[in-house]
């Protein structure tokens, strides 16, 4: 999957550094509870990042609510790299609680129009494990990936637009 931001890399890669960027970021995911659980930033201008979102469990498609009782949660974890060579790179975890289900994945965000863009491509892999059943919601997951990278793009260049 790959987005192009209206920022350029150092003004994507600030915003990650930002903890209002984040709890803004997590009050607009439409999550039901979330909390930026740490944000370290490096010395060398690495980012540590792992946030909670809480899905009611009232509102999880019938697929899912199928094969999860309660509340869905999901933990994150990012882990960005400094800005090298006008790139930032970045390893990507999802768990979901109490659930035979994550993702793991890694991102590069480089410059798509220099001075004005940058790129993110994310390429991430989605394991369930549920016998006959998990290739089906694994596709659920990653449709709703798609979504919810072009919805964390159009915040962050928002984002940008009104903190720079």
């Amino acid at each position: 999957m790959a987005t192009e931001y209206e920022g350029t890399v150092e003004q994507v890669h600030r915003a990650f550094r930002d903890e209002r960027y984040w709890l803004a970021r997590l009050t607009e995911s439409g999550a039901d509870a979330y909390s930026l659980d740490r944000l370290i930033l490096g010395d060398d201008c690495g980012i540590d990042i792992v946030t909670t979102q809480k899905i009611l469990a009232s509102r999880l498609p019938g697929v899912v609510q199928q094969f999860h009782r309660g509340d869905l949660t999901l933990i994150r974890e990012e882990v960005w790299s400094p800005i090298r060579d006008s790139q930032a790179a970045a390893t990507v975890k999802l768990r979901i609680q109490d659930a035979p289900a994550h993702l793991h994945g890694s991102a590069t965000l480089a410059p798509a129009n220099p001075g004005t863009a940058s790129r993110l491509d994310f390429n991430a892999t989605v394991e369930v494990n549920i016998p006959l059943v998990g290739g089906k919601i694994e596709n659920f997951i990653g449709s709703q990936l798609v979504d919810l990278l072009v919805h964390e793009q159009r915040f962050t260049t928002v984002w940008i637009a009104e903190n720079t």
